[in-house]
Order: structure tokens, then sequence, then C-alpha cells
């Protein structure tokens, strides 16, 4: 049902976008909200059941809700965050919010199966509606490269995934996960014949194009771009729900499948942890752009969470569940302060300009943007800090050590350009007359909540970590 909902609201938004006046369209955008509340309901009633249809193609197990929940507050989020934008922009549209519902209803898909296929399924309806929508703006430049490189740079991960799958069932001949793990051989590491190396093909492009779509470095190239030139509560949106709902799969399929032959994957992911928060951070010192900051502080993020990947079992899994939750309030926060300061000729594309004095013209933006840069940062006593503290605890824990050092140095680095906004905000001068900033009622509400939440979570973090952890598969 939380599915079949999405999909019916969206085709209605696209009935409704061919019959309404142009002046009448704004009321379109809540409608999808309407859609993703409905959802959210059906979510909650299915939580504490363990319901498996079609031969495990579709799930409703409490760790598919726990991350359907992620995809449809970053979703509600959004929509809230586009009702001023679009208005402001002048593309009031119904199929932006079909899209939208519908890349929310393929990251549900994504999360709430055991079938490699619904996965693969699922991660093409996000990524479709992705393209599209990142290339919504169709009369700026930025916004066409944005939408093509993402589109070449997706379709060719797609084909890694797709063909590292088909690796996986010749070699298993299943693409259950279920099954898979009966399969897998418990020896695998001495290669005895051609089955092993076909698995561990399979295995190696599927990383490659789940790397892609978490945008782990070396497959990061597109993030920055599309960053940049996507509207602004797209960026935030492609920073939230498909990362979370990669990591929902990458947890099933390597923790739970491929679970008996860990040893031989978690090299590969260590090496992805130290280059992907290594290289976002070291690159995003040197951005004046906010929203590339972002982009590289996101690959700095997803270089955290594989650390706990790494390291497996519950507490890392229950881990990884928290962080994500809180990464969607961080991020989206600081989205909706973008906007907020933004205009229909810049937005968030000089930090040095747009962004000095701007704490003390308008304090309401400016304490939460710095609560939003100090949780992002690890600093106590936001939910920021505990996401990073449960996941390096996880990894100290299984003894990866060295690996959470690297994980402290790299926090450290990103605590410069993290406080630089906010030093611009409340301590330079202004370069011309800041004028005040009226903030429409959805994008206060969403700045309010999302501040509000990583306040209640740094202080509170327990019931969010408890709900992760009685939600494990």
């Amino acid at each position: 049902m939380p599915e079949i909902t999405l999909a019916v609201f969206g085709f209605l938004l696209l009935l409704l976008e061919a019959f309404l006046p142009k002046d009448k369209k704004g009321i379109l955008g809540h409608f999808a909200w309407i859609g993703i509340v409905i959802s959210f309901v059906f979510c909650i009633n299915l939580y504490g059941y363990q319901l498996i249809a079609f031969r495990g193609m579709a799930l409703a197990d409490n760790f598919a809700l726990f991350f359907s929940f992620i995809f449809l507050l970053s979703s509600f989020f959004v929509i809230l965050l586009s009702l001023s934008y679009l208005k402001r922009e002048d593309i009031v549209r119904g199929d932006y919010y079909a899209l939208v519902l519908f890349a929310t209803m393929g990251m549900i898909l994504m999360a709430s199966t055991l079938d490699l296929i619904v996965i693969f399924l699922g991660l093409e309806i996000v990524s479709v509606s992705l393209y599209i929508l990142s290339g919504f703006k169709k009369k700026d430049l930025k916004s066409n490269e944005a939408s093509m490189k993402f589109f070449l740079m997706g379709a060719f991960a797609t084909g890694f995934l797709l063909y590292g799958i088909a690796l996986i069932y010749g070699s298993l001949g299943t693409t259950n996960l279920e099954q898979i793990i009966f399969l897998v051989p418990f020896t695998p590491s001495v290669l005895s014949g051609g089955k092993d190396l076909l698995l561990f093909a399979g295995i190696g492009l599927l990383i490659v194009g789940f790397g892609f779509k978490i945008a782990s470095v070396p497959f990061h190239m597109w993030m920055p771009d599309v960053f940049e030139g996507s509207p602004t509560p797209i960026a935030g949106f492609i920073s939230a729900g498909p990362k979370a709902a990669g990591f929902a799969v990458l947890l099933r399929v390597f923790l739970l499948a491929f679970s008996s032959i860990k040893p031989d994957w978690t090299m590969v992911f260590w090496i992805l942890s130290v280059l992907s928060m290594t290289t976002g951070n070291l690159l995003a010192l040197w951005q004046t752009n906010l929203k590339r900051l972002l982009a590289y502080s996101s690959i700095a993020h997803v270089g955290y969470i594989l650390i706990a990947l790494v390291a497996g079992g519950n507490t890392a899994i229950s881990s990884i569940m928290f962080y994500l939750f809180v990464y969607v309030l961080m991020n989206l926060g600081a989205f909706a302060v973008i906007i907020s300061m933004g205009s229909k000729e810049k937005e968030g594309t000089d930090i040095f300009k747009e962004y000095a004095g701007a704490g003390l013209k308008n304090q309401f933006l400016g304490v939460f943007m710095a609560i939003f840069m100090l949780s992002l940062a690890g600093f106590p006593p936001t939910a920021g800090f505990f996401g990073k503290f449960y996941v390096f605890s996880s990894a100290v824990k299984a003894g990866y050590l060295g690996l959470v050092i690297i994980a402290v140095i790299n926090s450290f680095i990103s605590v410069y350009y993290y406080l630089r906004v906010i030093v611009y905000m409340f301590m330079k001068p202004a370069e011309e007359e800041l004028k005040p900033v009226s903030i429409p009622f959805s994008l206060g509400l969403v700045i309010a909540l999302t501040g509000i939440g990583i306040l209640a979570f740094g202080i509170l973090p327990q019931p969010l970590l408890d709900l992760a952890y009685y939600s494990i598969f």
C-alpha cells in the first residue's frame, strides 16, 4: 500500500496537471505531500509485521519500513521546500511533484525486497525520475548540463550493476538474496574453478554500480556538477533519500546475502571509505559555492558511513540507520536555508558575497544554519555528533582502529569548511547592504523541524537508536 499510494497520487498529479489552469497549479504540491502522509500512515500500520509476497520480491519487515520512513520524510521536506521555490522560479508544474513521488516509490521498492531484479527495477525508477528533475529548469544551461551528466554517468553505472546481477545469476542460478545466503560457498577465497570467479566478478560489478549511486570515490565525479546545476530542492533530495536507498541495499546485499564471504569484500569497502572521506573533505576546503561544498561534504559522509559497513554486526547496522536518518535532517535543513537566502539569479553560488553578515541580519536563518553546519561537522550536543560516535565506536569494537583514526583526522579537516560558513555569516561584514529575507511558511517549517530534530536527537539519541536496532533484518 505505501508504494501503491505514491503511484496513484503520482498519476493523479499528472492528470490534474493537464486540466488545471496555470494560476491554480500551486495546489498540486499540497496533493503531493498529502500522498506522502497517507503512505507514511500505511508504513506505520505495517511496522512490527514480517510480510513476504511473490517469493521474496515484495517484503515488509521493520528494516524496510525504517528506511521507508527516511525516504518519506525526505520527500515530505523536499515537497515543502519546492512549494515556494517553484513559484519563485516560475516552473510550477504537476509533473515535478509526480516525479518526486515516483522516485520515492522506487526507493521504497529498493528497500522492500529480497530480489536483485526488483532492486534494479526500483533503482531505475529512482534514477529516471532524478535525471528529469535535475534538469527541470529547462532554460538554465547549468541545469541542462547537470541532467545530461547525471544521465550519462547513471546509465554507465547501471550497465555495471545489471551485468553484475547477471554474473551472480550465472554463478548461483538465482537472484533471491535468501537463497544466495545458502548457495554462496563458505570457503570462496580459494577460487576453485570458474563459478567462484564468476561470482566475484559479479560482486565487484555490484560494488561499482552501487558506488556510483551513493557517490563514493572514485565513482563520485557526477555529484558536484549535479548539485550545482539542479534545482536546489532536488540537490537536497539527491543527497538524502536516494543515498539512504543505496545504503539500504548495500546492507541487505552484503551483510545478509554475502555475509559468509565478508573477509573477501571488506578490504574493498575499507579502501572506498578512506578514499571517499579524504577526497571529499580535501576538495571541500577549496569550494566557494555552497552547493558544491555540500556535494563534497556528502561524499565525505559516504566515507564515514562505509566505516560501519566494513565493521559489520548489528551495532554497526543500527548506527548506519541512525546516521542516515540524522543526515536527512542536517542536509535538507541546510538546503532550506540556501533556498531562503537565494534569489532567482543566484543561490549558494558565492559563500563570501551571499553569506557575509547574513547571520546577523537574519538571525533565524543564521542560528539554524549554524546548527546544521555544527551537526555536519560532528559537534556535540547535535545529532551529527552521535551519528559519528556510534559509527566510529562500532568500528573500534570490530577491531578497525586504524580506519577510525583516519576518520577522526578527516572530521577535524571538515571542521574548517563547516565553520567557515558560520564565520562568514556572523563575523564578516557584508560587501553590500543585505535586504531582510521574507521566509515562506513551508520553508520556515522545514528549517524549524529539521533544526529541532537535530537538537532533540542530539540530547536524546537513544529512542531513535533503539528504533533502528529493533528494525535490523
